[in-house]
């Protein structure tokens, strides 16, 4: 195409991409192509299965009225009558339905309905009819129901959820439609579903984008049509572009690849994230017939067996979080605003990674990483051909349960990882794709005669349950099974690496599972970083899931063939509960709520290059509480010493007059020294690099303690106060955001009991109650206690610790008002009011 027509064609697209509201806008953030519309609102739900379509038809106006995302587990009472794994929370059976007009002017156009998460084993139903079956909960998909609709009618849609085998999991996986639904309207001849792809590459100051477009004609006559690419940067200018014209025959797919050439891209990296916008459009016979905008940009990854891995030339450590995808009160359901607040907190904390354990997440998770500047390890399985245990009267105790996803992993494993792979392979944060978590752990299923200990330096990595078992799955199948899963991710993506988190790394080296990989992840077992570093000089070795204890970051930290880790875990998630009373695994970094753990502020003195202190205490007599499940098993089992000092202190200053206190520092500063109310009571100590942590022990006395953190100067470059308070007085509130919301949109209100003079009362346990008046629904009420077994589906709940996290979905419109109340018997209460946009 001449230059000049091409740039008039660019000049009228862009007019007209303004003009009907595409461009770069969201309306392609899912599918990928035609008109989406999402359609969250005005859904109904039963719990419990029905018989047959009639009924559900007849029966529909009895049931509940719901918005999307809707996760149903979260909805009921914790009971201990049900399994730990899922937080003592219930699953079963559930429908939706929902009336959906198409205009009789859309007919000729191909109608799609897509569904980014449905757990689990689902079937969707048009006008009674089923057009299709998804089992696996995590994996984005749709139906092109085009056949089934009643054009200038109401046509029903329905959805069955079948999480009847409610402890298929190892954690809380929620149950429901949880996650966005689209109606997506398009052309017969359109971009495929994820039909976009780009991957770049760099060389001499030049970025390359290689693309690749997939076009379907489900017409049965043959058609040309031109497909013209536009690179555009942050400030809207077009910087590269491309056209080519492509014959696609009869009812098949056509694919054209191109490479557009930027001149010294801004490049994205963890501190400037910089992103451009890939616009394809499809014409025919000149004009639009459909229209694509991804993000993209320009990044390298190195990987290197001896140096470890390098962000666009530059040799780095991987600080990374494992974090599962539930939000504590929230459950499943995925809210974009929750998440920004979340991982803007754990960035905050020198966290640079998240592993996303052990499934795909949400596509605005991977949005929001793009945005941010973190880099997402994408997971796929967390169990293969096998079910792995699941525990059920508490993590690790009793007798476990086998339910799971394993019996349609050999029909849809293949399947879901390529769709994983082509939904998500556009985000420039993703710089490995993992297919497996811990699926080699030793007995549970798979076994080798290595489990004997025979073998010198062999031996397990973990638990074996008695040593090799002959009639076990045998382990040698891990490698074919690898080598299959790892092609399938090569077919669609080799611009990335590929993993898989590995538990018995020892049996493992037996087989060929971790030669099938291009990095490999090892799971709890820096014991071994030195010994197959030498052993297999090939081999790039991570840890994929590590403890918090220091010596395991210092085994990074101080080998350069190890390039970083992944702890177990970022947030505090529902599920993998110890014995009732526990709602979750609580050794995050955050708490449920979002909440800082005082772990995090010790991850932040070892991750992050800001100056910072953190003042923590205890009574020194019997030391801090457990706050990680391991070691509230182990000293539940008589293993674990009274260590000090301890990563778990709260920011606490109420004691006993005179009573012996251990007051802990989290601090990057060489030095540090304790003031009491401007008088020194802490000599200057020198950072202690066996544990981290600088502590003194002192006789309490109320008022006003200050850490202050010293160069090798003696000069002061960070203080960290805490105080002494008085009884609950008042609630604050603080909305997190701006002052007016869409909408749709969440409110997230953070709430802090303060004493008279406004200081925080860290002691507080006070039960708070919300009301609203407007069109605003609450959607819970967070405190972050992981052994606070109450009701959480009412108005009602207890700080911890004297905070709470408030989540408000604004319901009305443009310009109405929100008012929320937050009261507490004898505490003066906060009112909060919001407009909407």
């Amino acid at each position: 195409m001449q230059k000049s027509k091409m740039n008039n064609l660019i000049k009228k697209l862009s007019v007209l991409a303004v003009s009907i509201g595409m461009g770069i806008s969201g309306l392609y953030a899912q599918a990928g192509f035609g008109e989406a519309e999402a359609i969250n609102s005005d859904w109904r739900f039963h719990l419990g299965d029905i018989e047959g379509q009639a009924s559900a038809e007849t029966k529909r106006g009895a049931w509940q009225q719901v918005r999307l995302p809707h996760d149903w587990g979260v909805k009921y009472p914790l009971s201990p009558s049900l399994a730990s794994a899922t937080g003592y929370l219930p699953g079963g059976i559930g429908w939706y339905q929902k009336q959906l007009l198409i205009p009789m002017e859309d007919q000729g156009k191909k109608i799609f309905i897509y569904f980014e998460g449905v757990y689990n084993r689902s079937e969707v139903f048009v006008n009674g009819k089923s057009v299709g079956k998804r089992p696996n909960g995590y994996i984005s998909f749709s139906y092109d129901i085009t056949p089934y609709i009643e054009f200038g009618k109401e046509n029903t849609i329905a959805v069955k959820v079948d999480h009847s085998k409610s402890a298929d999991s190892r954690w809380y996986t929620g149950s429901g439609i949880y996650r966005d639904v689209w109606l997506v309207k398009a052309n017969p001849l359109h971009i495929d579903q994820w039909g976009v792809y780009a991957y770049p590459e760099l060389k001499q100051g030049k970025g390359m984008l290689n693309t690749e477009v997939t076009v379907v004609n489900s017409t049965s006559n043959g058609s040309a049509v031109t497909v013209v690419q536009e690179l555009i940067d942050a400030a809207g200018k077009v910087v590269a572009n491309k056209s080519e014209k492509v014959k696609i025959d009869a009812t098949a797919k056509a694919t054209i690849q191109q490479q557009l050439t930027v001149a010294n891209p801004k490049l994205w990296s963890l501190d400037q994230p910089n992103q451009y916008t890939l616009r394809t459009s499809v014409l025919q016979n000149g004009k639009q017939i459909d229209q694509s905008a991804i993000k993209t940009g320009f990044r390298t990854f190195t990987f290197d067996p001896n140096k470890g891995f390098a962000l666009n030339g530059e040799w780095m450590k991987v600080k990374g979080v494992c974090l599962h995808h539930d939000a504590g009160v929230l459950g499943a359901e995925m809210y974009t605003e929750v998440w920004r607040r979340r991982l803007q907190t754990l960035k905050s904390l020198g966290v640079n990674a998240i592993r996303t354990s052990h499934n795909p997440q949400a596509s605005s998770l991977y949005t929001l990483c793009d945005e941010l500047g973190l880099l997402v390890m994408d997971e796929a399985f967390d169990e293969w051909e096998f079910p792995k245990r699941k525990w059920l009267q508490g993590w690790n105790v009793g007798t476990p349960g086998f339910e799971g996803s394993y019996d349609f992993f050999e029909s849809w494993g293949e399947q879901d990882l390529a769709d994983m792979v082509k939904r998500d392979r556009n985000h420039l944060s993703i710089f490995a794709w993992s297919i497996g978590n811990e699926v080699d752990y030793p007995n549970d299923p798979y076994s080798h005669p290595v489990l004997n200990g025979e073998k010198k330096e062999g031996g397990f990595t973990q638990a074996s349950y008695g040593g090799y078992k002959k009639d076990a799955p045998d382990a040698m199948r891990l490698g074919d099974i690898a080598k299959r899963l790892v092609a399938t991710v090569k077919r669609y993506d080799k611009s990335r690496a590929v993993t898989a988190g590995l538990a018995g790394v020892a049996m493992s080296n037996e087989t060929a599972y971790p030669g099938a990989l291009d990095i490999a992840g090892y799971n709890y077992t820096e014991s071994r970083y030195q010994l197959d570093h030498q052993r297999y000089p090939a081999r790039v070795i991570f840890g994929s899931e590590n403890r918090h204890d220091l010596p395991a970051w210092l085994a990074v930290r101080d080998n350069n063939h190890i390039f970083g880790q992944f702890l177990w875990t970022g947030i505090d998630y529902l599920g993998e509960s110890g014995r009732w009373p526990s709602r979750g695994f609580y050794s995050g970094l955050l708490d449920f709520a979002g909440f800082i753990k005082p772990r995090g502020y010790y991850r932040q003195s070892l991750w992050s290059d800001k100056p910072m202190a953190y003042l923590g205490t205890y009574p020194l007599k019997g030391g801090a509480t457990t706050t990680d499940v391991w070691s509230a098993l182990e000293s539940e089992q008589g293993q674990r010493k009274n260590e000090a000092p301890s990563m778990d202190a709260w920011p606490i200053w109420n004691y006993q007059e005179g009573q012996q206190i251990r007051v802990v520092c989290y601090t990057n500063s060489p030095q540090a020294r304790l003031e009491l109310n401007g008088k020194v009571v802490g000599e200057e100590k020198n950072y202690d690099e066996k544990t981290g942590i600088i502590f003194w022990d002192i006789p309490y006395a109320a008022g006003k303690l200050e850490v202050v953190g010293l160069d090798t100067n003696k000069k002061e470059v960070v203080r960290h106060t805490i105080e002494s308070s008085e009884r609950p007085a008042a609630i604050q509130a603080t909305v997190i955001g701006g002052k007016a919301i869409e909408s749709g949109g969440i409110l997230q209100v953070a709430l802090q009991v303060v004493d008279n003079k406004g200081l925080p009362v860290v002691l507080s346990e006070d039960e708070i109650t919300c009301d609203i008046a407007g069109h605003a629904r609450l959607l819970g009420m967070e405190a972050g206690n992981n052994a606070d077994m109450s009701d959480y589906t009412d108005n009602k709940q207890r700080v911890y610790h004297g905070k709470m996290i408030v989540y408000v979905q604004a319901l009305g419109k443009s310009g109405d008002t929100i008012n929320i109340r937050f009261t507490s018997p004898w505490l003066t209460m906060a009112n909060v009011a919001y407009s909407i946009k």
